[in-house]
């Protein structure tokens, strides 16, 4: 384990030769739990363990980099990272920017509310204090509803942070990837906090990698993340930290 880039980033390393031998530097937000958090000094989480099979399935080694979000999104579009995991849905609007792998979950954006609250879907927020982390899809979202430079849309640097201030009770609900709402509820069952799903309003999305525009490490993982879909590690490790079945075949259709 190694703490540098200025802001004590931890980092993991996995072997696997590569053609070249070279290391990839890839680059995450370890704040996403259950897709990538810390665990004392460890990067852990579904993210992680799908990376690790992926490049094992390519013979490649890596190093796994904890920079936070907006700096793994300029570092990957710079080319100072050759990639960035974690949970980045894939958008026309980041295409323009960037190049991603094959998609690898699905996902939507769900609410998260305290007991009590009139919020049952999202055209239910209009009017109401919203916390998001910026940058996210949930923030996209929200400010399409609610209006560009709505001051009652509450922007973040993590969704930790958007949830602390729905806690304390700055705004009214946040909006965040279901899986990270899931998670946190799950984690503070003394909340009382109450998930409300809309997938009229907030439709599916899909995970990539991220990479640099003209990356050529996405020839070479487009092949392995399908070989692990194919020969069932990604179902093992789907079922590892979400206790389901994997639906694999909405990502064949995602291409």
């Amino acid at each position: 384990m190694l703490a540098f880039v200025g802001m004590l980033a931890l980092s993991v390393s996995a072997c696997g030769k590569g053609a070249s031998g070279d290391v990839y530097k890839i680059a995450t937000d370890a704040n996403y739990a259950p897709m990538e958090s810390m665990d004392k000094d460890k990067i852990v989480g579904f993210d992680v363990d799908f990376l690790d099979a992926v490049m094992k399935q390519a013979g490649l080694k890596y190093k796994l980099t904890n920079t936070g979000w907006d700096p793994m999104q300029e570092y990957v579009k710079k080319g100072d990272y050759d990639a960035g995991v974690s949970s980045v849905s894939i958008t026309d609007e980041r295409k323009q920017s960037y190049d991603f792998s094959l998609p690898y979950f699905e996902s939507t954006n769900m609410i998260l509310v305290k007991e009590g609250s009139d919020i049952k879907s999202a055209l239910d927020l209009k009017g109401k204090k919203v916390a998001v982390q910026s940058s996210t899809t949930a923030d996209t979202l929200m400010t399409e509803i609610m209006g560009t430079g709505n001051t009652d849309l509450k922007k973040y640097e993590s969704n930790t942070l958007a949830f602390l201030e729905l806690d304390k009770g700055g705004v009214d609900a946040a909006v965040a990837d279901i899986a990270i709402v899931k998670e946190y509820a799950k984690n503070n069952p003394t909340k009382k906090f109450v998930l409300v799903e809309d997938k009229e309003n907030f439709g599916a999305e899909f995970y990539g990698i991220l990479y640099p525009k003209n990356s050529e490490l996405k020839a070479k993982l487009d092949p392995a993340i399908q070989a692990i879909i194919e020969n069932g590690k990604y179902a093992e490790i789907y079922k590892k930290w979400f206790g389901e079945e994997p639906n694999t075949a909405v990502l064949t259709g995602a291409k």
